[in-house]
């Protein structure tokens, strides 16, 4: 057992299940089921050394690990309650053995949650991953129920109501203070509603290498990857060293957002930062960062030092913005696209194409809503699976794509997919995003590949939001000016 560690593998429910039936064909007894159990009372342990504990066993496999978690608690002398949500000659086989059992070993059943009594802990042990619909009836009245106890909840694989593989609340949702997840971690545990209804994540193997039976796909974004993005300079360097860094983007009102990703770049290290505005009355100096170099938007693509080009932040949707985009992707530079460039080429096959073929690494960086419009779908809809959607933007253009908000999506064209954990709801706030496409610039300049830039940046630029929290910087109130200093203090530690 253990906490869930930066790099851990992520797998869809299919391949758990696929890893299930692997590892039940080749594992010694004890069987999954009661390895599990076993597990998960054994954290309960470490949490609690005694106490009253009320469970509630769902009608599948989940309520049949929560049978044998309650068997063990009550054979180590801690007073149980257990509530069951089925029947149990309807239980599968596994969790029908598991549930007389517990009868057999001086349990009882009750129908539903008793009044009056204080528990020291709830067990959810309702639904566990694989759910298809939205919890409605009893159910969610079970689920209501809990979320109303004064009492810390512990989830068994996932809080109950919360989709394993999206993140999404099916109906209703276990709110858990701790989730105990069997065998490897699943996306719905760090993306979408996942961080609000899960609590600690504490991952029990139960002695199955994941990786030798099924290579993952998926993976927990951790800070190893700042260390290859931006490995130590050395002594004898310039600022030619570090890459050049094109911000297109500041039309007429939205000046700022390109300050912010130039700002960003700046300090995430680039060499030198040239910003190219659509404003025609902008200043000609950023005072507050006046080593910035400002230009007109048309001088930009004429640069021949450039290393990388960024193109979105303030870009507007005019003829003008347009144009930037295609000769953009006309060029040879690596990009990274955001905002408006995003819905720009959402609205244009012809840059979709020019996109898909364009001659050096891509990037992209929607939020929801600009993801929506790329695939030609609903916000709803994205977030209904933001992996899939993550995936399937990334094989269509041939770039690499994050899908931004709580527990951000990165993917690769090649089917890789990534699972961001840091960050935090202060950072729902306007240029945050401008300040991401900076940072991934500046990486990409210095030498990163588009991977390795995307997975960094999306990574540090949670953490620093964090850090600023952890300083009292925040959440309320926190802005996207103070988070590219927050990170450079990150990078450089």
């Amino acid at each position: 057992m253990y906490t869930c560690a930066e790099n851990s593998p992520v797998y869809l429910t299919a391949e758990i299940r696929e890893l299930e039936r692997m590892a039940a064909a080749t594992l010694a007894p004890p069987g999954l089921m009661e390895r599990a159990g076993l597990a998960a009372a054994e954290f309960v342990h470490t949490l609690l050394a005694d106490g009253r504990i009320l469970i509630i066993a769902g009608p599948g496999n989940n309520g049949g690990d929560a049978f044998v978690v309650a068997r063990h608690l009550r054979q180590w002398h801690y007073m149980i309650d257990l509530v069951f949500a089925g029947e149990q000659q309807k239980l599968p086989a596994d969790a029908r053995a598991a549930c007389q059992h517990w009868i057999d070993s001086g349990g009882t059943l009750l129908d539903d949650i008793p009044d009056d009594i204080a528990w020291d802990l709830v067990i959810d042990g309702l639904f566990g991953i694989g759910l298809q619909r939205d919890i409605s009836g009893r159910f969610a009245d079970l689920v209501l129920a809990v979320n109303a106890l004064n009492a810390p909840v512990l989830a068994l694989d996932m809080p109950s109501g919360l989709s394993s593989d999206s993140g999404r609340i099916r109906g209703r949702a276990i709110n858990a203070d701790h989730t105990v997840t069997f065998i490897a971690i699943k996306p719905g545990l760090l993306t979408g509603d996942g961080p609000d209804c899960c609590g600690r994540i504490h991952v029990c193997d139960l002695g199955i290498d994941c990786s030798a039976l099924k290579p993952a796909h998926g993976a927990v974004i951790g800070d190893t990857i700042l260390r290859v993005a931006l490995p130590a300079r050395r002594a004898n360097s310039h600022k030619g060293d570090y890459g050049s860094v094109g911000i297109i983007g500041g039309a007429t009102g939205m000046l700022g957002a390109a300050l912010l990703a130039g700002r960003a770049a700046l300090h995430l290290g680039a060499g030198r930062v040239y910003v190219g505005l659509l404003d025609a009355a902008a200043p000609s100096v950023d005072l507050l960062q006046p080593e910035l170099m400002l230009r007109a938007f048309s001088d930009i693509a004429t640069l021949s030092n450039l290393n990388c080009l960024a193109v979105g932040p303030g870009l507007g949707t005019s003829p003008q913005a347009a144009e930037c985009v295609r000769i953009a992707l006309a060029g040879k530079l690596p990009l990274v696209l955001d905002a408006d460039a995003l819905n720009l080429i959402a609205g244009d096959t012809a840059m979709q194409d020019q996109l898909r073929t364009h001659s050096n690494e891509s990037v992209l960086t929607p939020h929801p809503a600009e993801a929506a419009r790329l695939l030609g779908t609903t916000t709803a809809v994205i977030q209904a699976d933001r992996v899939a959607a993550a995936i399937d933007i990334a094989q269509r253009l041939n770039s690499y794509v994050v899908i931004k908000g709580a527990g951000s999506v990165c993917a690769s064209p090649d089917g890789l997919w990534f699972i961001n954990n840091s960050g935090n709801p202060g950072m729902a706030s306007a240029g945050m995003g401008d300040v991401l496409t900076g940072m991934i610039a500046a990486m990409i300049a210095q030498g990163a590949s588009a991977q390795t830039a995307l997975l960094a940046g999306v990574h540090l630029h949670g953490a620093a939001g964090d850090a600023l929290v952890a300083a009292g910087d925040g959440p309320v109130g926190l802005t996207a000016g103070e988070l590219s200093y927050a990170a450079r203090t990150l990078i450089n530690r």
